[in-house]
């Protein structure tokens, strides 16, 4: 039984669980019902993201996946409403930012979404110890793991939720 005095988490998501979701592990057509359960969690205002990573998906993404973002307004959080917490954690964690990159990246206001918010990131990487050539220093469980900031991956949403399918 759930008790209701208390709170739900509130998830912030990163690029990449949208796109192992819709275009990688768990796609719509086959997961038919996963669509419904994430516009729950969007309706109860349980899952957000800075805008920057619906830039992401527009630039990088499938079509069906900008569009089903583009319809989804209420995720988004603006980047300027995460300015401070995102130079902060960029100040203290210079090696998250992926030098080769050529537009700015959402990893910081993901995590400083989640710091303002007391959210649980949730992302698909991995730290930098368990990569066999890491490209950087730090990748987002390893800024969340340094902050105290709870970070799972999509699995890991659907256990706390427990979801079946």
């Amino acid at each position: 039984m759930i008790d209701p005095a208390v709170p739900k988490p509130l998830y912030v998501v990163d690029t990449n669980i949208f796109m192992d979701w819709q275009a990688r592990y768990y796609p719509t057509a086959v997961f038919v019902s996963l669509v419904g359960k994430i516009d729950e969690l969007i309706q109860e205002k349980r899952l957000r993201a800075p805008a920057l990573v619906q830039e992401e998906l527009d630039a990088v993404g499938t079509n069906q996946l900008s569009d089903w973002a583009q319809a989804r307004k209420e995720i988004w959080i603006p980047n300027e409403n995460l300015f401070a917490e995102t130079m902060t954690i960029q100040g203290q964690f210079p090696g998250l930012l992926d030098p080769k990159a050529e537009y700015e990246e959402a990893d910081a206001y993901v995590i400083g979404l989640a710091q303002q918010q007391d959210g649980i990131v949730v992302t698909s990487e991995t730290p930098a110890g368990e990569k066999r050539k890491p490209k950087r220093e730090f990748f987002i469980p390893d800024v969340c793991r340094e902050l105290g900031i709870p970070c799972i991956n999509l699995l890991g949403l659907m256990r706390r939720e427990k979801w079946t399918f």
